[in-house]
């Protein structure tokens, strides 16, 4: 089987009622609770113009986006971010993830993966989220893992909401490397990996201050020059400006494209900015009101699909309701 790390089809998900989760800010920092003269209603609409521009973008680019919409059924402020309880892969398979805060299980959605069953070559879907959830034992999917799929090799800071035993299960199954470390951020585990670490074909991008032990940033290291990996060293200032939170997708003609938001790129040093340009091209946009009360930024809004479609190159990418 031939692994690739960059895919050109994604899903996301048009949030409702996107806002400040009080449930998920207990271990997430980068959440913020409140803005002078904001409201609720302002929130979710500003949400909504951001992932608007964000999903335009992103078609504009010549990827493929499969849009579904949160169905408003229930209080689900974070559906915005689906990485977190769904990934697909090159296998076929799909997982759905358990996760940390009752109200983002209700996120899982089985029209989603009926969706991906009828239009994609599907082979097997792992589903025991909600045994583990009664366990209080969580992976939040690629929030949670940073994969390398090329190299079959899966990246996990430890915290609440990842479970090493659960983590090496996963690896097991899907036959790749669990590497696992410890990180934090203002004395606090950094809630997920997709926060300090994102791999891309060619290159890295972590955060090593946040890495608490000298031995876990060499063994780290040792991975990513074995692998090939041009390191992007990250500050934790550019950190908490969600530069390490990028995903590199591919256009459909098969160019690399390095996605972030508008906040990530503004943080970039020239000479970041002038290694990534000799491989990617950077395509960003403003999500300052999902990022500012959401704690996450242009990764976590994606879910890539690796799945095969049924259909070829007919498939329709469709917004769905």
């Amino acid at each position: 089987m031939n692994n690739k790390q960059t895919t050109d089809k994604i899903m996301m998900i048009r949030p409702l009622k996107f806002g400040f989760n009080t449930s998920t800010s207990k271990d997430n920092v980068y959440q913020n609770s409140s803005k002078k003269g904001v409201t609720a209603s302002n929130i979710s609409k500003q949400a909504i113009v951001e992932f608007d521009r964000f999903t335009h973008l992103l078609k504009s680019a010549g990827v493929n986006v499969v849009e579904f919409r949160d169905d408003g059924e229930y209080e689900t402020p974070d559906s915005i971010f689906p990485n977190n309880w769904i990934s697909t892969h090159i296998d076929g398979s799909i997982w759905l993830y358990p996760m940390c805060s009752i109200n983002r299980r209700k996120e899982r959605r089985e029209d989603i993966v009926n969706f991906l069953k009828n239009n994609f070559d599907v082979q097997n879907i792992f589903n025991n989220a909600s045994i583990h959830e009664a366990n209080n034992q969580f992976l939040e999917g690629t929030g949670s893992m940073v994969l390398d799929r090329e190299n079959q090799i899966a990246y996990a800071s430890l915290s609440q909401r990842t479970n090493d035993i659960l983590f090496k299960d996963w690896c097991k199954v899907m036959n790749f490397q669990p590497v696992f470390f410890q990180a934090q951020d203002g004395g606090k585990p950094i809630y997920h990996t997709n926060v300090l670490m994102s791999i891309c074909q060619d290159m890295v991008f972590i955060c090593l201050d946040a890495i608490c032990k000298s031995s876990d940033k060499d063994k780290l290291l040792s991975f990513f020059i074995d692998t090939g990996k041009e390191i992007i060293d990250i500050s934790k200032s550019q950190m908490n400006n969600f530069l390490c939170n990028v995903l590199e997708l591919k256009n459909n003609i098969n160019e690399p494209i390095l996605v972030m938001s508008s906040s990530a790129f503004n943080a970039l040093k020239d000479n970041q900015k002038a290694k990534i340009n000799k491989k990617c091209t950077i395509i960003h946009s403003p999500l300052n009101t999902i990022e500012h009360f959401g704690g996450g930024s242009a990764r976590c809004m994606i879910t890539e699909l690796f799945l095969e479609s049924n259909y070829g190159p007919q498939l329709k990418y469709p917004i769905l309701s």
